[in-house]
């Protein structure tokens, strides 16, 4: 899908405020109110736009301890991988999962309410999950940014398709006999 600079803005608006009418998403981004919804059900369907969430404070719900986690395998097999990736899936305080290279296989973002539930989540969960040989964690002090807003540029990276304009078609006349 080719994403054009209304579509772009179209999507900076969602990030900004997702609970936006549509009338108000167009106003914003200099389309009428039908264009508008249609891109949105496009990006949509093209699995652009991939789903809509509120966003949570979690100090305000109990989360108060983010810790990154540093995690090796024992093993590479596809085997190995899919039953640890399966499994961090499965696992709610484990909100990010990302396969690096470098010292670690894994780093993970952990949640929990505090260092007592970290230690316990340890022991309970995470050295246990498949394959598991070595998990290095930090304690987030603070957290200097947190965005989940994509930097969505403000012009296409590919040039925009152009448009022809089709002339109208010859008008069709009737002969009346006149030369």
């Amino acid at each position: 899908m080719i994403l054009d600079h209304h579509s772009l803005a179209i999507l900076r608006e969602l990030q900004r405020d997702a609970r936006q009418t549509v009338q108000q998403i167009a106003e914003r981004v200099g389309l009428s109110t039908t264009p508008c919804w249609k891109r949105i059900k496009d990006m949509e369907a093209a699995g652009v736009i991939t789903g809509y969430s509120a966003l949570v404070d979690r100090a305000r719900v109990g989360l108060g301890l983010l810790v990154v986690a540093e995690v090796n395998l024992n093993q590479h097999s596809p085997d190995t991988v899919q039953a640890f990736e399966r499994a961090v899936q499965a696992t709610p305080p484990i909100v990010r999962c990302l396969s690096t290279t470098g010292q670690a296989d894994y780093l993970l973002s952990v949640l929990v309410p505090d260092i007592a539930a970290y230690e316990q989540f340890l022991h309970a969960e995470l050295f246990r999950l498949p394959g598991v040989t070595h998990v290095r964690s930090s304690i987030v002090l603070k957290e200097v940014k947190s965005d989940v807003r994509l930097p969505v540029p403000m012009q296409p990276t590919a040039p925009e398709p152009r448009r022809e304009r089709r002339s109208a078609p010859p008008l069709k006349t009737k002969n009346l006999g006149h030369p």
